[in-house]
């Protein structure tokens, strides 16, 4: 879809600062990109092209149900990992080997333990409002191709042959 619709950016998303022209849309965001690329490998200026998301939308896709023991699992791996940082870190300082290694196991089962808690007291100071789990993203309905006014009509030209 090719348009000579004008777009005024905001201040710090605008190709070159000023104003641009959509030359290309897609439902796609690799379809954009795919644009882009193809421009860049035609010798188009591209610093002077953005892509932008339009028709924003938030998708929460649920992965499954919480409950306190899933929370609780939940906070003791990322305390796994907070407790080995810990460990590591303080094992700096160990004077023998072996005290280096007991630093770091004790780093991982109070890092644990910490984030079982954690996680348990997390889940249950929710009161049962939120019982799930999710991941979220920002999706958009389209995605334009806008290139400044000055080489809007040579970009055209160029993604209008990959459209072909």
């Amino acid at each position: 879809m090719f348009g000579q619709e004008k777009f005024r950016p905001t201040a710090g998303g605008a190709p070159g600062g000023g104003v641009g022209e959509v030359v290309a849309s897609y439902t796609d965001y690799a379809g954009a990109q795919r644009a882009v690329d193809y421009l860049s490998d035609n010798e188009f200026p591209v610093e002077h092209t953005s892509i932008v998301g339009a028709d924003l939308r938030l998708v929460e896709n649920v992965l499954g149900r919480l409950d306190a023991k899933k929370a609780a699992l939940a906070g003791a791996a990322s305390g796994v990992w907070f407790g080995l940082l810990i460990g590591l870190f303080l094992g700096i300082f160990a004077e023998r080997a072996t005290g280096w290694i007991w630093i770091v196991f004790m780093g991982v089962v109070w890092g644990a333990l910490a984030g079982a808690l954690f996680g348990w007291i997390g889940y249950r100071s929710m009161g049962g409002k939120r019982d799930f789990v999710s991941t979220s993203q920002l999706v958009a309905a389209r995605y334009d191709v806008l290139v400044e006014t000055s080489y809007a009509e040579r970009a055209r030209n160029i993604v209008g042959r990959l459209n072909l």
